[in-house]
C-alpha cells in the first residue's frame, strides 16, 4: 500500500474527460463533448514554429518566456482590451492556461482561505483550491442567467475570502458579464484583501459585443489568465499567460520556475506569430462559431428545451426536461439509445445537476446530425 497525499486521493479526474473516456467504446456516436476548436492552427503560425526548429531555438528560455513574446502579449492586451502590462515584470508565459491557473492559485492561497466561484463552473479550479488546503465556495448562478454578479458575491464574501474566480466567457454556459456588471464587482471588492482571478481564455470568442476585462477597472487586484488554445486553435501548443501586478508576478514566477522551468521554446516562437501577424486570426473562427451558435439555439428552442443563449465561447448549458433521470444517467442513456454524447452537468459542480453541456465546436454537418438524434431521442421519452 503506497502512501499518497490525502488531498490528492480526495480529488477526481475531470468529469468531462471521465465521461468522454467512458463513452469512447460506443460505435456510431456523434460526440458533442469536447471544447476543442475544429479549425487547424493557422498556417503562418506553423511556419514560424518550423523556422524556430530550423534555427535551433530549442533551448531553455527565460523562466517568464521570451521577452519578444511578452512584448507581443503586452501589445495584444493593450490593443484588444485597453489594459497595459509591463513585459519585463507583469507577464508570465505558461504551459497553457491550466498551468497559469495552477501557479496563480498556489501562490495566492494558504490553509483555510476561501475561494468564491460560480456554480456550474469548469472543473479545473476546485481541485487546485483543495490541494492548497483552501475551501471552494460555489455560488449557485443557475437562477441568475449563469452570472456571478455583485449582489450574489456580496452574500458570500467573508474575512477568509482571498480569491474570486470570474471565468467569463464561461465554460460550460457560454455567458459573459457586461461592462456594468464587471464595474459593480470592481466597486464591491476594491480595497479588500483579495484578488480577482479572471480566466479570459475565451475572450476573443465573444459574438455580439466586445469583451471587457475587469482588469481595465481593477488592475491592482486582478490576475488575468489567458492563452492561445481557443483564440488561435492551438490547444496542443500549450501556451498560456499570466498578467498581473509585478509584486504578485514575481512570486508566481517562483512557482512556475519550479513547476516547468519555462514554456516550450518552439511554441513560444509560434506564439509570437500568433499575437503579431495573427492577432486577428480568431475573427474567421468567431464568425463560424456565431453561425453555429445561432443554428444550435434555434434547434434547441424547437425542441422546447430551456436554455440561456450564450454570447461567447462555444457551449450551450441545457436544462434536462422535467421527469428525466439525473444528468449522468440521462447523458449515458443518450449515448446508448440516441447515439449522441454530451457532458452531464454534474461534471461542472453540484450546481450543474439537471443540465447537460453541448459543445458546438464541430462542423455544421456534425451538429445537424447530432441535434437530429437528440430530437429523436427526446421524442421517445
Amino acid at each position: 500500500m503506497y502512501h499518497v497525499n490525502d488531498r490528492v486521493k480526495n480529488i477526481e479526474i475531470s468529469g468531462i474527460r471521465k465521461f468522454f473516456n467512458m463513452v469512447a467504446p460506443y460505435n456510431d456516436v456523434i460526440s458533442l463533448t469536447i471544447g476543442q476548436p475544429d479549425f487547424p492552427t493557422p498556417e503562418h503560425i506553423k511556419i514560424a514554429a518550423k523556422q524556430a526548429i530550423d534555427d535551433n531555438f530549442t533551448t531553455y528560455t527565460h523562466n517568464a518566456g521570451y521577452l519578444e513574446l511578452r512584448q507581443a502579449a503586452s501589445a495584444y492586451m493593450d490593443e484588444k482590451y485597453s489594459v497595459s502590462y509591463e513585459p519585463e515584470s507583469e507577464i508570465i508565459v505558461t504551459t497553457g492556461a491550466s498551468e497559469a491557473i495552477d501557479i496563480s492559485l498556489r501562490t495566492l492561497l494558504s490553509e483555510g482561505d476561501e475561494v468564491i466561484l460560480p456554480g456550474p463552473v469548469y472543473p479545473g479550479y476546485e481541485p487546485i483550491v483543495t490541494l492548497c488546503g483552501a475551501r471552494p465556495v460555489h455560488v449557485d448562478v443557475t437562477g441568475n442567467g449563469f452570472k456571478l454578479t455583485a449582489d450574489l458575491l456580496a452574500q458570500h464574501l467573508t474575512e477568509k475570502t482571498r480569491v474570486i474566480i470570474l471565468p467569463y466567457p464561461s465554460n460550460p454556459t457560454g455567458v459573459s458579464l457586461t461592462e456594468e456588471e464587471l464595474q459593480q464587482i470592481a466597486e464591491l471588492v476594491r480595497g479588500k484583501n483579495l484578488i480577482v482571478l479572471a480566466d479570459e481564455i475565451y475572450s476573443e470568442l465573444v459574438f455580439d459585443r466586445k469583451h471587457v476585462s475587469i482588469a481595465s477597472m481593477l488592475k491592482e487586484q486582478t490576475i488575468i489568465i489567458n492563452g492561445l488554445s481557443k483564440s488561435h486553435s492551438m490547444t496542443g501548443w500549450r501556451i498560456g499567460f499570466v498578467y498581473g501586478p509585478s509584486e504578485l508576478c514575481s512570486q508566481i514566477l517562483k512557482v512556475h520556475q519550479y513547476n516547468v522551468s519555462c514554456a516550450s521554446s518552439i511554441s513560444q516562437k509560434a506564439a509570437i506569430a500568433a499575437l503579431t501577424a495573427g492577432k486577428n486570426d480568431s475573427n474567421e473562427m468567431k464568425a463560424e462559431y456565431k453561425k453555429r451558435r445561432d443554428y444550435v439555439y434555434s434547434r434547441l428552442l424547437e425542441m422546447q428545451l430551456d436554455v440561456v443563449k450564450p454570447d461567447g465561447a462555444f457551449y450551450f448549458f441545457v436544462k434536462i426536461p422535467a421527469g428525466q433521470k439525473n444528468s449522468f444517467d440521462f447523458a449515458l442513456d443518450l449515448v446508448k439509445e440516441g447515439k449522441v454524447a454530451v457532458v452531464p452537468g454534474s461534471a461542472f459542480s453540484k450546481d450543474g445537476e439537471g443540465y447537460f453541456r453541448l459543445s458546438y465546436a464541430y462542423s455544421m454537418d456534425t451538429l445537424r446530425e447530432g441535434l437530429d438524434r437528440l430530437q429523436a431521442f427526446l421524442s421517445k421519452r
